[in-house]
């Protein structure tokens, strides 16, 4: 019995033991996935804590929009408080203005056609003037050369001009149909001659109508028809030499400087209308015809009036950046007969008047070039043959070159001669008067200009040569004018 006891401890004991290394082992999994769900406790954390991390950054950069907000708020607030402010103010300045202005008595309005603008241009012009001799056209703003021999010498001879001021309306807007517009210009100045003879009348300048016509124009083809009173193609009305004293009578007016204001019709047509580069044009015109007599020249009754002979010339320019040129012609015929066909014509019965011109301008930098010259024949009614009416030839032409030392200051100088054919002059010449030869011109001049304003000082000299009275002597005449001048342009 005691052997089956000690059997059966034994038995016990061994599974004792057994039991006691098996309860290790069977721990061995609760160990393992304690430990795995630890490690995925501490990534869960670490991935919280970066969103938390991230959320906080968030919420901090929209805290501070908000505050930029609330901050561009408050200045916007500000500024339309400030806005407001001012348009209240400004508001206030009006209603005093408005007060004001209702307390003046109205003033008359200019108006013209419906849909027509007429704009009011012109400029006031005063020259100081000391001269030497007496000059032809007359002394002064309009003096151009001295008169032949005796008549020409005087004493010196002062005054004030006022006579160059003018002034212009230019009407557009006017509709000649859908593919035709329309506008026009009327000029006046005062070289209309003085009030009388009397006293006073010195300081009575009458008006003068200088142009006064209607454009038609296709602005599509580039083709205008100007119709009335203007200057003809021969007269360089672009670039005429400068002059603060010698405006409406330029200076070489007569003295290779030609063409005059004439009724009639002209056609103008852009050669290469909207394209770029040189710009082409060519002119075309008919004038009335025109001549010292015989007749009178105050009623359509001279010989140029004979008849339909209108004066016909024709121009073609080129015009670039800074430069222009010119070539013009004239032609055309006279009856020396007259209106009634009754004048004796011991000479001829009739001139053709005929002149060729060439010119340009050309503005390199600060230094400015103008000029032309011409050949013609019995154009004394263009302001040729130094105004001597006859079938005499001439040549003649002027030149002026500027420099533009700045902005304001400008200095001048300019030559002009003409010159006709001594045995025309002869043969044509008016009884017991000088026939005219050859004159030559000369000017320096220099300006100032400061916004709407231009001051100069001018001298300018002139040598004529001429007939003595009998025509069998010569004699030269020369003058010099100085003037002072002002110019307001508005």
């Amino acid at each position: 019995m005691m052997k089956t006891i000690r059997s059966g401890g034994r038995k016990a004991i061994a599974l004792s033991v057994a039991c006691a290394l098996m309860l290790p082992m069977a721990a061995l999994p609760d160990v393992a996935h304690a430990q795995s769900k630890s490690k995925k406790s501490a990534s869960r954390e670490a991935e919280l804590e970066s969103r938390v991390n991230q959320l906080e950054q968030q919420l901090a950069e929209l805290k501070a929009m908000i505050q930029e907000q609330k901050a561009a708020t408050t200045q916007a607030t500000a500024t339309a408080q400030a806005a407001q402010t001012q348009v209240q103010q400004t508001d206030e300045k009006v209603a005093k203005v408005e007060k004001t202005v209702a307390a003046v008595p109205a003033k008359p309005t200019f108006s013209s056609a419906p849909g027509v603008s007429v704009a009011l241009h012109g400029f006031i012009n005063v020259s100081g003037f000391k001269q030497d001799a007496n000059y032809q056209y007359g002394n002064g703003q309009n003096a151009e050369y001295p008169l032949p021999g005796p008549t020409g010498r005087a004493n010196s001879i002062t005054g004030v001009d006022v006579r160059n001021t003018r002034f212009w309306l230019d009407f557009t807007g006017g509709k000649f149909n859908e593919s035709w517009a329309g506008s026009g210009r009327i000029e006046m100045d005062f070289f209309g001659g003085f009030n009388g003879t009397g006293a006073y009348s010195q300081q009575q300048p009458a008006q003068r109508l200088r142009q006064a016509y209607m454009d038609i124009t296709n602005v599509d083809t580039g083709t205008t028809f100007r119709i009335g009173q203007m200057w003809q193609l021969l007269f360089p009305l672009d670039y005429v030499p400068q002059s603060l004293s010698h405006i409406a009578f330029p200076l070489g007016y007569g003295t290779g400087l030609i063409g005059w204001r004439y009724p009639g019709i002209v056609w103008m047509q852009e050669l290469n209308h909207g394209s770029d580069g040189v710009k082409w044009r060519f002119d075309l015109g008919a004038y009335e015809g025109s001549w010292s007599g015989p007749g009178l020249t105050t009623n359509y009754l001279t010989a140029g009036n004979a008849g339909f002979k209108p004066q016909i010339q024709a121009r073609i320019t080129a015009k670039g950046k800074n430069w222009q040129v010119f070539a013009a012609g004239h032609y055309s015929r006279v009856d020396l007969h007259g209106v009634d066909g009754e004048t004796v014509t011991p000479i001829k019965s009739d001139i053709k008047s005929t002149a060729v011109e060439v010119g340009g301008m050309w503005m390199p930098g600060n230094f400015i070039v103008k000029g032309a010259v011409y050949t013609g024949n019995a154009i004394g009614q263009i302001f040729g043959d130094l105004s001597q009416f006859g079938d005499i030839k001439d040549k003649g032409g002027w030149l002026q070159l500027g420099y533009k030392f700045d902005k304001h200051w400008t200095v001048f100088g300019f030559v002009a001669a003409s010159k006709l054919d001594e045995g025309d002059v002869l043969r044509w010449r008016a009884p017991n008067t000088a026939g005219l030869l050859k004159n030559r011109q000369q000017a320096l001049s220099l300006q100032y200009s400061v916004g709407a304003f231009d001051f100069s000082g001018e001298v300018i000299h002139s040598k004529l040569n001429s007939t003595t009275t009998n025509g069998l002597g010569r004699q030269r005449t020369s003058g010099n004018e100085y003037t002072l001048n002002a110019l307001y342009k508005f």
